[in-house]
């Protein structure tokens, strides 16, 4: 980030935090031109660590039925949901609706199941669990750190994703802007960015680019 953004944004946090009685997250929306993202090869799908985190602790929740799994993600601070519980969610809107408000892990063979009785609520809001593969203690740390950015649709040039709170300093949540920036223009190319703005849950945006 270039000395003139930074100091922008710098300004605008201090300026603006501390106005609510709640931490207020640090939200980057970025705009792209000349892309058609119903097209495979130009759509993202992307997990990013930032690397100061987001400023706050995820709660997780691991679908799981493999009893030494459910083990390590219950001492990682998960909270597990059996595959027999999906389908008393699926038929409870509250139930849904909390899967929301967190991070999703699934043991790979639940996917299906989860997939059918869930699908139709959580693919459109992408909130769809990411499968678990690997160490489930490093996963469960990852996904507190990472931010999942997914396109829709041709007609929405445009990502959303959190960067950090109010809580943390400028030149962290510049460091984990750059980090998303980066990734994107990895994939597609800065000339496709068109810009790139910074708010506040409950401020007015500001422009970077």
């Amino acid at each position: 980030m270039e000395k003139e953004q930074f100091d922008k944004l710098s300004a605008f946090i201090n300026e603006n935090k501390g106005q609510r009685k709640f931490t207020q997250s640090v939200d980057l929306t970025v705009n792209f031109t000349g892309l058609d993202f119903s097209k495979a090869d130009q759509r993202l799908n992307m997990e990013i660590k930032l690397p100061n985190g987001k400023g706050r602790e995820s709660q997780v929740i691991f679908f799981g039925d493999d009893k030494n799994m459910i083990a390590k993600a219950q001492a990682a601070g998960a909270k597990v949901i059996q595959g027999s519980e999906i389908p008393a969610i699926a038929n409870d809107k509250i139930r849904m609706n909390e899967l929301l408000n967190n991070e999703l892990l699934a043991q790979p063979a639940l996917m299906p199941q989860i997939a059918k009785g869930l699908g139709q609520f959580l693919g459109p809001r992408n909130k769809m669990p990411k499968p678990a593969i690997g160490d489930i203690n490093t996963l469960i740390g990852n996904i507190s750190k990472s931010v999942f950015v997914r396109s829709k649709g041709k007609y929405l040039p445009t990502v959303h994703c959190i960067v950090g709170t109010e809580k943390m300093d400028a030149l962290q949540i510049a460091a984990n802007v750059d980090e998303v920036i980066s990734a994107f223009t990895k994939k597609l190319g800065r000339q496709h960015i068109k810009s790139i703005y910074v708010k506040l849950t409950m401020s007015k945006p500001l422009r970077l680019v």
